[in-house]
């Protein structure tokens, strides 16, 4: 295993450009916290069955995939400010759209946008975060982007607890935030330059073509035992996990209405309590993350998250065990879930693949959970024990997978897809 770069000085710069680029973060939670209160607020002025909201929040989750997939290629290709330029324009118009929408076309016409938007702007803007990082702080400025994860979702549920009695307009507030926190980004966006990492790599790949360089990233991936193995394991990770937190994400306020005979405001209330907590605990894996306890921070985290399904399902469907299990699993979702995952995709491919890989692992893992999203309103209905068990499984595979990871921490990526050095982390 590699030494531990010891710890640099962080920049006023250095903070600004990852906190720009990790707003990426923040929308995306955002999007799917708000969809899933807004579409509670807009269920009976816009007459919409489970079925749609399922179909609605299914493919929301889904155009984050696709949009994962095409970003994160476009990123390693073209460079990661001009991905994450456009994709603001676009979440800022797919918000627009939502915020206004007259009936369900203009939902589904929103929902599309920002849902693609948000996903192929997260591959690139994590990129940018780690290749501008100084050494021994790169995991310190990812994490970064996990604080303002969960910003997105305490801004939303805060906005939630203000508007959850206003019905039809408080669904159009709490989009209208949306399209205004992104019109704020892809400002101060136009200040960030280029990564330089990128840049210097693609300008080696360009001077020295080769068949690894020709190949393209998704057959590298999957050729080489080096990048195919940590790329599996990521893959089985976040896929499995994730469905879990897109299901809590997508369908909190929905389970404490249809299930625990719960209001909005108290949902929403509830869940900005648990966020507070994860917002300090997010801070403390930015001061792990990047030393040798790392892990043990992990197994905490674990049997946190496994513990936030686990207890709903045992104790059956309240206010209290959703409320309890929430409080559990902010241990899960700072130490064994999303900054985590964002660091490892750092850590195991090199600059020209690392955008696609992080891309393709967010797209299979939204794929699935976009699957379970559109069952999921009819797992409430018919048994929701039976669905938090089965989402509590899941989370105990995913942290094996996450113990997996950890052994192969320390490898180096080996070079560039064309020039073949070894780059060093």
């Amino acid at each position: 295993m590699s030494a531990t770069p010891p710890p640099a000085a962080v920049t006023a710069k250095d903070w600004f450009r990852s906190g720009v680029a990790g707003m990426a973060s923040y929308l995306d939670a955002a999007a799917i916290v708000s969809t899933g209160i807004a579409l509670v607020l807009y269920q009976e002025p816009l007459g919409l069955s489970a079925g749609q909201i399922g179909a609605l929040s299914s493919m929301l989750t889904f155009a984050i995939a696709v949009g994962a997939l095409v970003g994160g290629r476009l990123g390693d290709r073209y460079g990661r400010r001009r991905v994450f330029t456009v994709t603001m324009v676009l979440l800022v118009t797919g918000s627009a759209l939502l915020a206004a929408a007259p009936n369900a076309t203009f939902l589904y016409a929103g929902i599309l946008l920002v849902g693609f938007a948000s996903g192929a702007d997260l591959p690139v803007s994590i990129a940018l975060i780690s290749e501008e990082a100084p050494e021994g702080a790169k995991g310190k400025l990812v994490g970064l982007s996990q604080v303002l994860w969960y910003g997105g979702i305490l801004g939303s549920q805060l906005i939630g607890v203000l508007i959850g009695g206003m019905g039809e307009l408080g669904a159009r507030i709490i989009y209208g935030h949306l399209a205004v926190v992104a019109l704020v980004v892809l400002v101060l966006r136009l200040r960030v330059p280029e990564s330089r990492q990128w840049i210097a790599e693609r300008s080696a790949a360009e001077e020295v073509p080769s068949a690894a360089g020709n190949a393209s990233a998704v057959r590298r991936l999957l050729g080489d035992r080096r990048y195919l193995l940590p790329f599996l394991a990521l893959a089985g990770f976040y896929c499995l996990s994730n469905v879990a937190a897109n299901t809590k994400g997508q369908f909190g306020t929905y389970m404490y209405v249809n299930a625990a005979g719960s209001t909005v405001q108290i949902a929403s209330a509830l869940g900005l309590a648990a966020q507070i907590v994860s917002v300090g605990l997010a801070i403390v894996f930015m001061r792990v993350v990047d030393g040798p306890r790392r892990m043990r921070w992990y197994t905490i985290g674990a049997i946190g998250f496994v513990g936030e399904f686990a207890l709903p399902a045992v104790f059956g469907v309240s206010i209290w065990s959703l409320a309890l299990g929430n409080l559990v699993g902010t241990l899960g979702l700072a130490f064994a879930f999303e900054a985590i995952y964002k660091v490892w995709t750092q850590e195991k491919f090199p600059t020209l693949l690392r955008s696609t890989a992080q891309g393709t692992t967010i797209a299979l893992a939204r794929v699935l959970a976009a699957v379970v999203a559109l069952w999921t309103p009819l797992l409430v209905e018919i048994g929701p024990e039976f669905l938090f068990a089965s989402l509590a499984v899941l989370v105990a595979i995913s942290m094996g997978f996450g113990y997996a990871i950890d052994r192969m921490r320390g490898r180096r990526a080996e070079g560039t897809p064309s020039a073949g050095a070894v780059e060093t982390r």
